[in-house]
């Protein structure tokens, strides 16, 4: 699981600073997919930046699993999200040369500690994954031949290779149309469940809300009640 207790981050603003996340608090358990939704520009990337730990907020905890991110050092933080957080970003950002088996392959070559047993773990894993989203028999196709959605699948894969405890996934259907759309989703929502993954899910789209097990509204940085916002587009 994966909780924010009482998050805050600022950014700089001429000889000011801006909030982007004001005391927050969240907790998203295993199995459990928690979708996170609000107008434009009202937090919801930040605040899957500082659960990934790619920010470190000014004030508050993260904690993954059992251990409290916010009090690691940037290696160890680098570590903990290397070995327990998937992050599958708007666009797929896959390597046009390689194919998708090789998208995969190429993470067992990430360095760190427990390097080797990280690459037999991949290694034992790229088929099974490619065939838990429906892309076995395209293993050997590159991006360019692929559609959309597919990429989408492969990036999906590619977060789950180390069977991390959280899933973070930003807007994945900002990009494809409402069928394809519809698909991922569906594949989000099954893996989550299938895999135990807690898993956040930033999304401007509600069209697939029944597909969510929890739904959250940002508004100027804040978790505001249900309802208490007009969604922008």
């Amino acid at each position: 699981m994966i909780t924010l207790d009482d998050v805050t981050l600022t950014f700089p603003d001429g000889a000011s600073r801006v909030t982007a996340i004001d005391r927050v608090s969240l907790d998203a358990k295993a199995g459990v997919l928690t979708g996170i939704t609000g107008p434009s520009g009202s937090g919801k990337s930040s605040l899957l930046a500082v659960a990934a730990t790619l920010i470190r907020p000014d004030s508050g905890r993260v904690i993954v699993g059992d251990v409290d991110a916010t009090a690691l050092s940037r290696e160890d933080a680098t570590a903990l999200r290397r070995e327990s957080i998937g992050i599958v970003f708007q666009q797929s950002n896959l390597l046009p040369s390689l194919t998708a088996r090789e998208q995969l392959m190429v993470m067992a070559e990430l360095g760190g500690r427990g390097a080797g047993r990280r690459r037999r773990l991949v290694r034992s894993r790229v088929d099974e994954l490619l065939d838990a989203v429906g892309l076995a028999d395209h293993a050997g196709k590159r991006p360019a031949q692929l559609s959309g959605g597919q990429r989408q699948r492969v990036a999906i894969a590619r977060a789950l290779v180390h069977e991390p405890q959280v899933l973070l996934v930003d807007e994945p259907t900002s990009a494809l149309d409402q069928e394809r759309g519809a698909a991922i989703m569906e594949l989000i929502a099954h893996l989550t469940h299938e895999r135990e993954t807690a898993t956040l899910l930033v999304t401007h789209d509600l069209v697939h809300d029944h597909l969510l097990d929890a739904l959250v509204t940002v508004v100027d940085g804040r978790i505001v009640p249900a309802g208490a916002a007009t969604m922008a587009g």
